[in-house]
C-alpha cells in the first residue's frame, strides 16, 4: 500500500510532465504506424507533394486538436465578445493578459505537432520522399550529372542501392532528415528550458507560494465542477417538479450574471493583493463588503 500512495504521489506531483510525455509517446506511435502501414512513396514527380503531406499535415491537425482539447482557451474566448460590445478589447492590460494566455496554449498545442515532425524526421520516411522530388534537392544533388540524375533522383526511396549511387558525394537523404530532426529537437528543448526560466524569474511568487497558487487553483476548478453540477441537479429538480405539479417551487439562490462576470475575468496573480484566482477575489471583495455595510447599520 505504501508503495502504491507513492507511485500515486508521484503522479499527482508530476501530472504535468507525465501528461506530455504520454502525449509524445502516443504521437511518436501514431507516427511509426502511419509510416510502416499507410505511407508508400509513388517515386514520380508527385514525391514533394505526398512527402510534405504526411510530414506536415498530421502535425497541423494535432496542433488544431490541442487548441481543441484546452479547457483554458474556451474559457479565455467564452464570452469575451458579447454582441453588445462589438467586439471591443477592453485596456491594453487585459489585452496583454489574453495574448499570454495564448501563448501558454499555444505552446502546450505544439508539443504533440512538433512530436511528430521530429520522430517523422527521424524515421526519414517522409523526408526522403519528399526531398527526392524537389527541385532545391535536384539543383544541389544533380548539378552537372544530367537529366537521367534528375529521373533517378525520384526514384530514391523506393530502390536504396541509388541512393548510394546518386547521393555518394553529399549526405543521403536518410542522413539529411535524420540530422535536421535531432536539430529540431535540441533547438525544441533550448528554446522550453530557456522559456521556463523567464517565466520563474518573472514570477511575482517564490518557488514554495507559487506550488501552494498551483495547488489552489487544482483544487479550486475540481470544487467548483463539483458543487456547479450540484447546484444545477437541485435547480432542475426544483423546476422540474414545479413543472409537474409535484411540488411549489423554494426559493433558491443561484449566483447572478454580474457574479459570473466578476469570476470569469483574467486573473494575474499579484504579491500586494495575494489572490490565489478571480474567485478568491471575488469572495474577499464580497465579504469585505458585507462587513462594511453591518458596521454602517450598527
Amino acid at each position: 500500500m505504501d508503495e502504491l500512495r507513492r507511485a500515486l504521489d508521484f503522479c499527482v506531483c508530476h501530472q504535468t510532465i507525465l501528461g506530455y510525455s504520454t502525449v509524445s509517446l502516443l504521437t511518436a506511435a501514431s507516427e511509426q504506424i502511419f509510416s510502416s502501414v499507410v505511407f508508400k512513396c509513388p517515386c514520380n514527380s508527385g514525391n514533394m507533394l505526398y512527402g510534405s503531406t504526411f510530414l506536415l499535415m498530421p502535425a497541423f491537425i494535432l496542433f488544431l486538436l490541442g487548441y481543441m482539447v484546452n479547457t483554458r482557451i474556451w474559457r479565455l474566448l467564452t464570452g469575451s465578445c458579447p454582441p453588445e460590445n462589438h467586439c471591443s478589447c477592453s485596456p491594453w492590460g487585459t489585452c496583454t493578459q489574453y495574448c499570454l494566455v495564448l501563448a501558454v496554449v499555444t505552446a502546450r498545442a505544439l508539443v504533440a505537432p512538433l512530436t511528430w515532425i521530429a520522430v517523422a524526421l527521424l524515421s526519414a520516411s517522409f523526408y526522403e520522399c519528399a526531398a527526392s522530388g524537389s527541385s532545391l534537392m535536384e539543383d544541389f544533388v544533380c548539378k552537372g550529372k544530367g537529366q537521367e540524375c534528375r529521373k533517378l533522383l525520384v526514384k530514391i526511396p523506393c530502390d536504396e542501392k541509388l541512393s548510394k549511387d546518386i547521393t555518394a558525394e553529399h549526405l543521403s537523404l536518410q542522413a539529411q532528415s535524420q540530422l535536421i530532426g535531432w536539430l529540431l529537437i535540441a533547438s525544441i528543448m533550448t528554446v522550453a528550458l530557456i522559456a521556463k526560466c523567464i517565466s520563474r524569474c518573472d514570477s511575482p511568487a517564490r518557488y514554495r507560494q507559487l506550488k501552494l497558487l498551483k495547488t489552489y487553483s487544482e483544487k479550486e476548478q475540481e470544487l467548483f465542477e463539483i458543487k456547479a453540477k450540484e447546484h444545477a441537479t437541485r435547480l432542475a429538480e426544483i423546476n422540474t417538479n414545479y413543472f409537474f405539479g409535484v411540488t411549489d417551487p423554494v426559493p433558491f439562490q443561484t449566483p447572478s450574471n454580474e457574479d459570473w462576470q466578476n469570476i470569469n475575468s483574467l486573473y494575474t496573480f499579484n504579491s500586494k493583493d495575494q489572490y490565489y484566482s478571480m474567485l478568491h477575489e471575488y469572495v474577499n471583495t464580497k465579504r469585505g463588503k458585507s462587513n462594511e455595510s453591518g458596521q454602517g447599520g450598527q
